[in-house]
């Protein structure tokens, strides 16, 4: 199991040092990847949860390539339909070059209908929008003279090279547990990535529904990659009300322990705690926690929990 950061391109102490900063940092310590978050003409509510300013996500992972030598990057998570498909495809595929194959696309389908308005895109049309971008995408990724008829985006004899350095493509992580989101991610992603959830949700309701949903529709499971906080507190909190990865590191290891007999094959620790803006860099206190958590809960270089 690999273990990750979110690095947190926005608020008033994101600066390029700062980023670079927490990606050569987390690197030094043994992380296997680190991915950052997207909203793009940030609107008041987005502002009042993630303040601005508020850093492009494949402008700045593509920055952080350079800075960095191992670990991978990607998006947690693009919402597709900000971007014109096409646009994405050639973005993407160009930092996966230069990265020497490092990117991971992490999509999802927003929530801010403000973000939507200001963009003129259909706020309740979005889930039908990704859908269609992720199939011209892949297309786009996977084909050196690509061709896609679909109902929000067509294009016909386009040339795609550079295409991407991963065999067949970056892998793409669907977020979202509605059930579209996970028939999204068992049709047309690598990987589920859900946030935001109790254990006991994740493995009574989460990963039963998505196997139910890639029975139904005759396809693999897709792999499991969370994203779980990195909260860790001084007492222990209540497993009934908890989220993965808040509470002591004991407890944060007994959630890593869960995630690994599940198989998740990646995890993705949020250290950020919305309303409260110095979660919103790499203070003394986080570093300090990122190390011993490298240094005692988890063996990086084995990729395992220790038990």
């Amino acid at each position: 199991m690999k273990f990750g950061v979110n690095i947190l391109n926005f608020g008033s102490k994101a600066t390029p040092s700062h980023l670079a900063t927490w990606a050569t940092g987390i690197e030094s310590l043994g992380f296997h990847f680190a991915m950052i978050s997207d909203h793009l003409p940030v609107t008041p509510d987005v502002h009042a949860r993630y303040p601005a300013p508020f850093f492009d996500p494949l402008t700045t992972i593509a920055w952080i390539a350079a800075q960095t030598k191992s670990i991978e990057l990607g998006t947690t998570v693009l919402i597709v339909p900000y971007r014109n498909p096409i646009a994405i495809a050639r973005a993407t595929a160009n930092i996966d070059q230069f990265s020497n194959g490092r990117f991971i696309l992490g999509v999802g389908v927003g929530w801010s209908k403000l973000e939507y308005e200001a963009l003129g895109v259909p706020f309740h049309e979005r889930g039908a929008i990704t859908d269609d971008y992720i199939q011209a995408i892949k297309t786009f990724w996977t084909n050196k003279k690509a061709t896609h008829h679909g109902k929000y985006i067509n294009y016909e004899d386009l040339y795609s090279e550079p295409m991407p350095i991963q065999n067949p493509h970056p892998p793409i992580w669907v977020g979202g547990s509605s059930d579209r989101s996970l028939r999204r991610a068992v049709l047309l992603g690598d990987a589920w990535h859900p946030i935001n959830f109790r254990m006991d949700w994740l493995k009574n309701e989460g990963i039963p529904k998505l196997k139910k949903m890639a029975d139904s529709l005759k396809m693999p499971m897709p792999a499991l990659c969370p994203r779980i906080k990195f909260w860790v507190r001084s007492a222990p909190m209540d497993d009934q009300t908890r989220l993965a990865g808040e509470g002591t590191m004991d407890q944060i290891r007994k959630d890593l322990i869960d995630l690994e007999n599940l198989g998740s094959e990646y995890v993705l620790l949020d250290s950020y705690e919305v309303g409260i803006a110095e979660t919103a860099f790499l203070s003394d206190s986080l570093w300090n926690d990122l190390c011993i958590f490298a240094e005692t809960t988890v063996d990086l270089e084995n990729q395992c929990v220790n038990r």
